[in-house]
């Protein structure tokens, strides 16, 4: 990075690199100044702090249409409209904003219908109906590009490092028809991380779902008489989460997996995830550089503390073949080149089964008749609320 003038900064790769103008969305420009020495509390205040409190976590900084009023944690935000914000050809005409989180799907819902609240997300997959049926709200779907998936950790269990063992689970669960009952058809099962769309989305790879070949796996490999395993997965992060995994966890049963599974809510989740604290974790991801790419970065590369390669790979895979092609992959502006090495990897990790895949899982948000949510929404999920108009 160099600095030009006040306004300006020229980014200067070291080599050639195909994702730069993807991963330039995600440079968010910050006072230097206002980071630098201690906070009253006499912690760094340019310390980044994965879960818990931070100076940059309780402080206003940075800049955006909207300035935070007030907040208290977990209850409410307050936002004010910000008249000094550079881009003046916006549309929106929103002035206050309030955010309120609500945990309960019914009761998320409840406050659309009532008028007491003018936007929800998510809607849930069994309220899709009765939002859209009302006269008074609009219904907003998208298809999704979040992979929802399970990671077997490989560290953890020697089981799981037998590829036979990972395609004989990855074949006993009926993502399929995880996606027809528990979300009620509003998710897209999925055979490998990347949707369609993407450069590594190869088209010749399709759920698998077979019992009778899953028992067949296992007997192959040894395990017949199945074993015991450990399961964590979230209760209120994804649509359904706990309900999956119940579903899951009974479907490892017909092919004697017997699953000792403990949900929980996402604030306690993420650190046992960290921790690696069960044999079985779920976890969703969505590509922040809509690449392919960026899902073997973190999920399937071997892990590399100084690199940050496989950070959240809790499944231990690793493939020096996968690694290298992925970091070839990060070289190569010949979109057609790419897409082939791309498409090789999800076909290596599927042969492999290095993990299991459920489903990308779709999009949907409602508003209040007259509340333009429609023009303000992406499939990254990430509202423009600065564009939000209301009648």
């Amino acid at each position: 990075m160099t600095a030009v003038d006040d306004n300006t900064v020229d980014l200067v790769t070291s080599g050639p690199n195909p994702l730069v103008l993807h991963t330039a969305t995600y440079i968010f420009p910050m006072d230097s100044a206002y980071y630098s020495g201690t906070d009253e509390r006499g912690r760094d205040k340019s310390e980044v702090v994965k879960h818990g409190d931070s100076f940059a976590s309780t402080n206003v900084s940075g800049t955006g249409p909207f300035v935070i009023t007030s907040r208290e944690q977990g209850v409410q935000v307050e936002f004010a409209r910000f008249d000094g914000y550079w881009d003046t050809d916006s549309p929106g005409n929103v002035t206050e904003i309030v955010f309120t989180p609500i945990a309960e799907d019914a009761t998320r819902v409840a406050a659309l219908l009532s008028g007491d609240v003018d936007f929800i997300a998510p809607v849930p997959p069994t309220d899709l109906a009765r939002i859209s049926d009302n006269d008074g709200t609009e219904l907003i779907t998208m298809t999704g590009t979040r992979i929802i998936m399970f990671q077997m950790d490989q560290d953890r269990r020697e089981e799981f490092r037998n590829p036979l063992v990972r395609q004989a689970i990855v074949h006993a669960v009926n993502n399929v028809g995880i996606v027809e009952r528990i979300m009620d058809g509003f998710g897209t099962a999925a055979a490998q991380f990347s949707p369609e769309g993407y450069l590594g989305y190869n088209p010749a790879l399709q759920p698998r779902f077979d019992v009778a070949r899953a028992k067949e796996l296992m007997e192959e490999a040894g395990y017949a008489d199945g074993f015991d395993v450990t399961m964590m997965a979230p209760n209120n992060r994804y649509v359904n989460d706990a309900n999956i995994a119940e579903a899951v966890a009974s479907m490892l049963a017909q092919i004697n997996i017997r699953v000792d599974l403990t949900t929980m809510p996402k604030a306690q989740y993420w650190p046992k995830f960290d921790e690696r604290a069960a044999d079985m974790m779920m976890i969703g991801w969505h590509s922040d550089t809509e690449d392919s790419t960026n899902f073997y970065e973190f999920l399937t590369m071997t892990r590399d503390a100084d690199s940050g390669r496989g950070a959240y790979n809790n499944g231990g895979y690793s493939n020096a073949d996968v690694d290298k092609m992925a970091m070839d992959s990060l070289t190569m502006t010949n979109d057609e080149e790419r897409a082939q090495v791309l498409q090789q990897i999800e076909q290596t990790q599927f042969d492999e089964a290095a993990f299991v895949p459920l489903h990308w899982q779709d999009l949907a948000w409602a508003g209040r008749t007259g509340v333009h949510v429609e023009a303000i929404l992406n499939v990254m999920n990430f509202p423009y609320l600065g564009d939000l108009v209301i009648d």
